[in-house]
């Protein structure tokens, strides 16, 4: 198990801001020799607090910059209901997120488009035929002033 400690939580943090930056910047900005910060590094990994790094992507510029969380309510509760809907959810390609949550709804979704015409597609070809769902709340993403997902 890796340390939660003030160092670490600084590692933590640039990162998030910056996966790629070098061993030698890192260790730098977090005032540990470039081998001590690298073993923190690798032990984080190990103990599974780093699971993996990725690229922040332009959604407009690859065609998937319309952005809409959607509220999903089934009609039936059952274990079938739920692993049938996230079936369905993880072959659409259009939603990068898919949460079961609590309260009024199951489902909260985070679907990326090309446009409002695709949209509907993916709404009218896929939510509306799914069998279980029986609410869906569309709520079309402005701009993300704040966005740390990597």
């Amino acid at each position: 198990m890796a340390k939660n400690d003030r160092i670490n939580r600084q590692i933590l943090q640039e990162l998030t801001r910056d996966g790629r930056i070098s061993n030698l910047e890192l260790a730098d900005r977090v005032g540990l020799s470039p081998s001590a910060c690298l073993r923190r590094v690798q032990d984080l990994e190990q103990a599974g607090v780093i699971t993996g790094y990725r690229a922040v992507l332009n959604r407009d510029a690859i065609g998937a910059g319309f952005v809409t969380y959607i509220g999903v309510g089934l009609g039936e509760h059952t274990k079938e209901a739920q692993q049938a809907f996230e079936r369905a959810m993880e072959e659409a390609p259009e939603v990068v997120e898919c949460h079961n949550i609590t309260g009024t709804i199951e489902y909260l979704l985070r679907v990326e488009c090309a446009d409002l015409p695709s949209y509907k597609r993916f709404h009218t070809d896929i939510l509306g035929t799914s069998p279980y769902v029986t609410a869906i709340t569309t709520y079309v993403v402005m701009g993300s002033p704040k966005d740390l997902r990597g």
